[in-house]
């Protein structure tokens, strides 16, 4: 009978039972046959910033009307005068030289010019006779009455105000109108408003 050589009788050779090969064999197929597991990691989810136009907004002295301008009346402690179709108070400039405006930047903010699209038209004791057009740079239309371009006043803030009357600023003054086309020159009520136009500053 063969028998199997002691692992110190041939040098070189290194002797192992039959029963630790069986283990070590089973040790790498366990080895071989596992699985790594790899996690999948997304991205966090982006979404393009939101973006908007910016704001933007037009000066009541240069944005263009959509509608005929109405030129109507209201009275008050100063008697009858015009006013716009929101009730608003509208004066003449005393610097214009006849249906020319010589308001404008600036000025036309603090003042802005009745604007028009179209003809404009009348209501109260307003006399249709009397309206007009002129042309303003930029291409819009400015109203006039009895030949004198109409404005609006920045300090005026609702109906039946007339804080812009007897206002000296930019190089002429201002007063509010009648139905006949003349300027009325009376006193408005005290209002640090005109007060301070008056003496040369804020307008």
């Amino acid at each position: 009978m063969d028998s199997f050589p002691h692992p110190g009788s041939r040098p070189g050779v290194h002797w192992m039972a039959p029963a630790a090969l069986a283990a070590a064999a089973a040790l790498t197929a366990c080895g071989s046959s596992g699985t790594s597991s790899t996690s999948t990691s997304s991205a966090p989810a982006t979404s393009a910033p939101a973006t908007s136009a910016p704001a933007t907004s037009a000066s009541t002295a240069t944005a263009a009307p959509t509608v005929p301008a109405t030129v109507s009346t209201t009275t008050g402690p100063l008697g009858t005068y015009l006013t716009g179709g929101n009730g608003r108070t509208l004066y003449l400039f005393g610097r214009d030289t006849g249906t020319t405006s010589t308001c404008a930047g600036t000025c036309a903010v603090n003042w802005p010019p009745l604007l028009t699209k179209g003809a404009p038209k009348t209501a109260g004791q307003a006399q249709p006779a009397k309206l007009g057009t002129t042309a303003r740079s930029g291409g819009t239309t400015q109203v006039t009455y009895a030949g004198h371009a109409l404005y609006l006043f920045i300090g005026d803030t609702g109906p039946g105000q007339t804080k812009g009357q007897g206002v000296n600023a930019f190089g002429g003054l201002w007063y509010i109108v009648s139905p006949a086309g003349s300027a009325i020159q009376g006193a408005p009520a005290p209002s640090s408003a005109s007060a301070s136009a008056s003496s040369g500053g804020g307008y």
